[in-house]
């Protein structure tokens, strides 16, 4: 299946605006994210589970929830879920 725009966004359009809005937003929720590379053990522990971690990003109310856990042995993070408005 092919996608035609039959009139793409202007740079003054609402849509242009709200789409490069989520673009960075995107770009800062990965940095967050990779962040967790240097200090994984900086973010609290999760209420259902202590095996698990969660890292809370945004402002209200655009607030994600990055629910990880830390693998010792094979020295890394493993990113189990992203949610918004948690």
């Amino acid at each position: 299946m092919r996608v035609v725009l039959e009139e793409p966004p202007r740079p003054d359009s609402h849509v242009f605006t709200e789409f490069r809005a989520a673009r960075q937003g995107y770009r800062e929720l990965t940095q967050a994210i990779l962040m967790l590379e240097e200090q994984p053990s900086r973010c609290p522990a999760t209420p259902e589970s202590n095996k698990f971690r969660h890292l809370m990003y945004g402002h209200k109310p655009h607030v994600y929830r990055v629910a990880y856990r830390i693998l010792e042995q094979q020295k890394h993070a493993a990113v189990l879920h992203i949610r918004r408005g948690a």
